[in-house]
């Protein structure tokens, strides 16, 4: 016996190396195919490349050659004879340059040398997108249909490749080895350390055979290559398939056509300690039923590797799936019990995420029957979904061991002194493990996100004072580095269509204006932000509405009206009609909203969906829509910026209009100006940026204080106006 290693006959060598010999064939089949179906992916974005490298060169002005030249081209003359961009000197070639007065053929090789190499540097960078108003162009069709063949696949595709590259890497190494045992005359020949060598590799090879056949490795290999070798689709069906998964076909196009973010960008621009240790964090992915972004599978091993943090990506970047994600891994490491806490508005949601995306038992502990949910979760293990202000009433089982807490847009239980924050705070101790997901964590100050550290890692609390706020953002995500993980679309998104936002000003009517004077002169700051909307058919707000709903509807597309205010949208209904879907309000049952939002939908071609802006712009995924209307600016800025995200999110497909209804004059004008401050704070701390030298407690702006003091402004202008 060598190395208690048990022996083998040649009998059974050669049975052993052959189902190795098949496992190998298939597994190498797999990666060839797959590197097939790639390589036409790669194949159909090259034109779309061309083309999209050319419309940035015709944007780029000819004067930009001097910078590769370091400023010794002369220009003059071909500018003077018309050439204004780098794709026209591109497109003249050397020939054609020599033709224009002025310009020798040395300075014709240069330019065009010059634009051949800034063409190279924006064929490198420049971004492939999938547009749907495409369909009828070849090429756009040819990379869907290419896309789809993958995307059908399944999300079992990745880790099949990945499996059969492991089982190839060792196979290929280990039977030319374990061969030397199968033939008598080999073994005979071969000395005491070939033998010990073969004993080894044999050993390797049964390993793998075994998690093959436990696996079942060899039909679903054979199954995968079926798949990639499929033939292509018609166009329409795969354009189909893409109006349905959209984010699929986008993070294919994205890894295949090498256009993942920077690194810095896609690690949330985490100190490099701490992003090299969270990279380190294994992730199995066993229980998820769908495959994850790369920078989506980071947030989650930043989860797993912190243990007690705060993803904070902004809306649209799948913080759901992220912290499914990190369940399903501790679920693999033999976790069993789970709690997730979250608004009432998207409990429906979470549920059914979780059961869609992986494996993993949902349990719903809300309503009447929540007590023996909660003992059949208790019994059974699972993923308990609750309320986050339902949390209090729920008991923290002693018998059941807590593998993690999720808290949904966890910015709720700032205040310290709330019911729900006690409630979350006495789950928090259960476990070692604590996620919490917000968009906004530092709405208003440093002091509240500071609040929610404490619920995470209170020895971190004393770092972020006010002196690393005072420090610029930089040095404040560095202090918060260990527990807070923010990204955000621009960085990490390069597939999402264009956003466009359009401010539509309107003057006040004869009775917006009455209403107004009247609300100013009573202080009811409330009252002034819905004047322009206080008189059915006589509201200049309201006559643009319906002019923007009836040119979607001629369009075929999808409407989102957003107001703070029920009665705002109780107009807006009756003046657009019984069609208009909703209003989606805070009040609506949890069912209930994700119901109306099924239908908005599911509708064929033009719908409009109604929806106080408080509701629909927290938890509820709305891209099926691609006109946003916003009836009046928001007090927090980061209001408008989440509602919007949750119709420009990963999965939209259309390029999205935000039209922002404002009068020229009151109200609307005095809350733009002060909050635009507020914004660009905001964004200092709780986005990247490179703003400084503010303090923390610039930030607060509670919308008591704005509101008196607009009040306070408007009564003076209009008595001075009367004056």
């Amino acid at each position: 016996m060598y190395e208690g290693l048990p022996e083998r006959s040649r009998a059974e060598v050669k049975e052993i190396v052959r189902e190795a010999e098949k496992l190998l064939t298939a597994a190498r089949a797999v990666r060839e195919d797959h590197a097939r179906a790639c390589a036409q992916v790669r194949e159909a974005i090259e034109p779309l490349r061309q083309e999209a490298a050319r419309r940035e060169l015709e944007r780029i002005p000819a004067a930009r050659l001097k910078d590769v030249t370091e400023g010794r081209l002369r220009l003059g003359a071909l500018e003077q004879a018309g050439y204004r961009t780098v794709r026209q000197v591109l497109d003249a070639g050397p020939y054609g340059l020599q033709q224009v007065p002025g310009i020798g053929p040395q300075t014709a090789l240069q330019a065009h040398a010059a634009a051949e190499q800034i063409a190279r540097a924006v064929r490198e960078t420049v971004a492939v997108r999938i547009d749907i108003d495409r369909q009828d162009d070849p090429a756009m069709t040819a990379l869907v249909v290419a896309l789809h063949r993958l995307v059908t696949a399944g999300p079992r595709l990745p880790r099949a490749v990945r499996a059969a590259a492991s089982a190839e890497e060792t196979l290929a190494h280990s039977l030319p080895a374990a061969r030397t045992l199968a033939g008598r005359l080999r073994r005979l020949l071969a000395g005491r350390a070939r033998r010990e060598e073969a004993r080894r590799a044999l050993a390797a090879i049964e390993g793998v055979l075994a998690w093959a056949r436990g696996e079942d490795a060899a039909t679903w290999f054979a199954q995968t290559s079926v798949d990639l070798l499929r033939p292509p689709v018609p166009g329409i069906e795969a354009w189909t398939g893409y109006e349905h998964d959209a984010p699929a076909y986008h993070g294919l196009l994205v890894e295949i056509a090498g256009m993942e973010p920077d690194r810095a960008s896609s690690e949330g621009f985490l100190p490099d300690e701490i992003a090299e240790r969270v990279k380190a964090q294994p992730l199995d992915e066993t229980h998820l039923k769908v495959s994850l972004r790369g920078y989506q599978a980071f947030g989650a091993r930043f989860a797993l590797a912190q243990r007690r943090a705060i993803l904070g990506d902004e809306m649209g970047l799948g913080k759901t799936v992220q912290a499914i994600a990190a369940l399903a891994h501790l679920r693999a490491e033999g976790r069993t019990h789970f709690m997730v806490a979250c608004p009432a508005s998207v409990l429906v949601n979470w549920l059914r995420e979780i059961e869609q995306r992986s494996t993993l038992r949902p349990v719903r502990v809300h309503g009447p029957d929540r007590a023996d949910a909660l003992e059949d979760w208790t019994a059974r293990g699972g993923v308990a979904v609750t309320t986050i202000d339902g949390l209090h009433a729920l008991p923290v089982p002693e018998r059941a061991p807590l593998g993690m807490l999720v808290v949904d847009e966890a910015h709720y239980v700032k205040n310290p002194q709330a019911r729900r924050s006690r409630a979350v705070a006495a789950w928090a101790r259960r476990t070692d493990r604590v996620l919490f997901l917000t968009g906004t964590p530092m709405e208003n100050r440093v002091g509240e996100f500071r609040a929610l550290v404490a619920h995470l890692q209170p020895d971190l609390v004393e770092r972020i004072d006010d002196s690393a706020g005072a420090a610029g953002p930089q040095a404040f995500r560095r202090a918060v580095g260990p527990a807070y993980l923010r990204r955000n679309q621009e960085d990490v998104l390069t597939e999402l269509p264009d956003l466009t936002w359009i401010d539509e000003w309107e003057d006040f009517t004869a009775q917006d204006r009455a209403a107004y004077r009247e609300a100013v002169a009573s202080g009811n700051f409330m009252a002034m932000r819905r004047a322009a909307f206080c008189h059915p058919g006589r509201s200049a707000k309201l006559e643009r509405l319906r002019e923007l709903v009836g040119e979607a509807a001629d369009n075929g597309a999808k409407v989102v009206v957003f107001s703070y205010f029920r009665e705002v949208l109780d107009i807006v209904q009756r003046t657009l009609g019984p069609d208009a879907l909703g209003p989606l309000t805070g009040s609506l049952p949890a069912a209930r909203r994700q119901r109306l939002v099924d239908d908005f939908a599911a509708r064929d071609g033009h719908a409009v969906l109604l929806s106080q802006i408080q509701a629909g712009g927290v938890g509820l995924n709305l891209q099926a829509a691609s006109v946003v209307i916003i009836c009046e600016p928001q007090v927090k800025p980061g209001t408008e910026q989440q509602a919007v995200a949750r119709a420009h999110r990963m999965g939209q497909v259309r390029k999205v209009q935000v039209h922002r209804l404002l009068s020229t004059e009151g109200v609307d004008v005095r809350m733009l100006e002060i909050l635009r401050r507020k914004s660009d704070l905001f964004d200092a701390y709780a986005r990247r940026s490179h703003v400084a030298e503010s303090t923390p407690e610039a930030v607060d702006v509670s919308e008591a204080s704005l509101a008196r003091r607009i009040v306070e402004d408007e009564q003076r202008r209009l008595a001075g106006d009367a004056a």
